[in-house]
């Protein structure tokens, strides 16, 4: 394995799976979606004005955009809103070490679970791509590179770990 020791540049390429089959050809980027906390406005005595205290593990609605270049028989297999969408997503990244000037390469690996909220068909028009997409309402998502967990979110299992360390084990422990 090798780690990124320089300076990361591109993702070289990627593929998506849905349920560990290959989605060859059907996007050309996914947006991943962002780790906001929720938070809570603190005020009170001994503080001046007042401030924003993260609650960890919890987050608000995690919903990546997943577009297709052309509806087919994967995208309608991702619709139905009572089963849930297993994406893995499986990219290299490039990176150049600054001392040798050599150029090298890591794997990442992003797992989201969910339910589709969203669907858009798209449009047509000829010699044109339909630009249609799903939207999932996301319940876990990992996100590893070089094969170590950096970032694991399961919100019906209270599960919240970053670089390995599990941030609510106190909390499931008390509660």
């Amino acid at each position: 394995m090798s780690n990124i020791a320089g300076i990361p540049e591109v993702i070289r390429d990627f593929n998506l799976y849905l349920t560990g089959n290959r989605l060859g050809g059907t996007t050309g980027e996914v947006a991943l979606p962002d780790f906001e906390a929720i938070t809570a406005t603190i005020s009170g005595n001994g503080i001046l004005g007042e401030y924003e205290a993260a609650v960890p593990g919890h987050f608000p609605s995690m919903a990546p955009e997943i577009p297709f270049r052309c509806i087919n028989e994967d995208y309608f297999k991702m619709i139905d809103p009572t089963q849930p969408i297993d994406i893995t997503l499986r990219g290299s990244i490039q990176h150049t070490d600054p001392t040798t000037h050599g150029t090298g390469e890591v794997g990442m690996r992003v797992v989201m679970s969910g339910r589709p909220k969203t669907f858009a068909i798209g449009t047509v028009k000829q010699r044109e791509g339909m630009d249609s997409k799903i939207v999932p309402e996301l319940t876990r998502i990992i996100v590893e590179l070089d094969g170590k967990e950096r970032v694991a979110l399961d919100k019906f299992n209270s599960i919240y770990r970053v670089n390995g360390v599990d941030i609510l084990a106190k909390t499931r422990q008390l509660t």
